[in-house]
């Protein structure tokens, strides 16, 4: 078993900078891929990025590209998510997913592990 602990969230202004961490416990995440999603209320929850955790593949959703960007520290066992230029429509729960095949995929169906969640709040 896997437990994910997202943090780092918080109330930002619209072209601010938000980093968020999942730190994970129970086992090593070295082979992992690891996502980030996100949900809004009354949406869907939504495709981010992912990484894998050799640190090779990032792949991000179009509204995050140029703007977020995934790195891990494998000696912590944590991903982080780098947010930059927030906008309002970046409000939302943040989450954290790791898949125990390592194949990195848009789909939250096929991640293993999800962690609580962190608010982030972008504000105009």
């Amino acid at each position: 078993q896997v437990q994910l602990v997202e943090s780092g969230g918080g109330l930002v202004q619209a072209g601010g900078s938000l980093r968020l961490s999942c730190a994970a416990s129970g086992r090593s995440i070295s082979t992992y891929a690891m996502g980030w999603f996100r949900q809004a209320p009354g949406k869907e929850r939504e495709f981010v990025g992912v990484i894998t955790l050799r640190g090779i593949t990032t792949d991000y959703a179009d509204s995050a590209k140029g703007r977020f960007t995934i790195s891990t520290d494998n000696t912590r066992n944590t991903v982080y998510l780098q947010m930059n230029s927030l906008k309002t429509e970046d409000t939302a729960v943040y989450y954290c997913a790791a898949r125990r095949t390592g194949v990195p995929t848009h789909d939250k169906d096929l991640y293993n592990y999800w962690g609580q969640g962190t608010q982030v709040t972008v504000s105009s």
